[in-house]
């Protein structure tokens, strides 16, 4: 039972200093990055251009194997691809915002 807490905490101190060095964004500066990329994202029709370009692609993918059905159904398997790596996409550029203060 001791050699099981041990390790336990001894684990849980080498972790402290990996955990203490880990970045600090306040709420107000993520907020203002989330804006900042939002206002971006608007002004270059951003989401749009991923979205639309996804669909087209599983749209034109779909209708080359599987005729007018096949093109219905993968236009709709990418738009919502293409919605996921929008996503991802914000949420990395606003990560990166914060990082470099770029609001």
């Amino acid at each position: 039972m001791f050699l099981k807490f041990s390790v336990v905490a001894l684990a849980t101190a080498l972790c402290l200093p990996v955990a203490a060095t880990a970045q600090y964004v306040s709420h107000r500066q993520h907020e203002r990055a989330k804006h900042a990329q939002t206002r971006s994202d608007h002004r270059h029709h951003t989401g749009a251009k991923i979205v639309g370009g996804s669909a087209v692609g599983g749209a034109v993918v779909g209708g080359v194997l599987g005729g007018g059905k096949g093109a219905l159904i993968g236009g709709a398997l990418g738009a919502g691809g293409g919605a996921v790596a929008n996503k991802a996409r914000e949420n990395h550029d606003v990560k990166q915002r914060e990082r470099t203060g770029n609001y």
